[in-house]
């Protein structure tokens, strides 16, 4: 299998602070501990290039990371968890909505999802905001791996079916999806 090469690049608190780069761009959505550095981390098969915690609400900057000079992939704080004050999370909320609209390497934004669970209120409430301003978009379905063989193809129809557009299943677990969405994503950026 072949693995692209990553680096971490650097993180901003705001868009004013992002990097200056002409490669496409993906950031991550996600709730807390859907499994969005474990993505990154499998994506260039490094263990540690981005940080997995068990505690919820780790991330708090847009961290960017380049794979082989391809594309970069923008890991943003999760949704829906965090122990931070309300203005803490308000002052995200603006950053992080300043920086999906008005960035322009972005290529399309990525949704994950985790197969474990019926689809949460705050992943719907993120589809709902990315539809009403037209954004591209990618669901991933993470933890692919916990869930059984039978349950994988009514898992990803039922999120397509409430999602729409492209859905693929994703396992830290499994090089075989990994290699996928390699593909997949090296193909959005021609």
């Amino acid at each position: 299998m072949k693995f692209l090469e990553a680096k971490f690049i650097i993180s901003a608190e705001k868009l004013s602070q992002c990097p200056d780069f002409d490669l496409p761009e993906f950031p991550l959505l996600g709730r807390s501990n859907v499994g969005k550095s474990s993505f990154i981390n499998m994506l260039a098969n490094q263990k540690k290039l981005a940080k997995t915690s068990n505690t919820p609400g780790k991330t708090r900057l847009i961290n960017f990371f380049n794979f082989s000079e391809k594309f970069i992939v923008a890991d943003l704080p999760g949704y829906g968890y965090a122990k931070v004050s309300k203005e803490a999370q308000a002052k995200w909320q603006k950053y992080l909505e300043e920086y999906l609209l008005n960035r322009k390497q972005i290529k399309s934004l990525i949704q994950f999802i985790d197969a474990r669970h019926e689809i949460q209120k705050n992943d719907y409430q993120m589809r709902e905001w990315v539809n009403a301003y037209n954004l591209p978009i990618l669901t991933i379905v993470t933890k692919i791996d916990c869930i059984s063989r039978n349950q994988i193809q009514k898992t990803l129809s039922n999120i397509k079916k409430n999602f729409g557009g492209d859905v693929l299943p994703f396992s830290a677990e499994d090089n075989y999806y990994c290699e996928k969405t390699i593909e997949y994503l090296l193909n959005l950026c021609q």
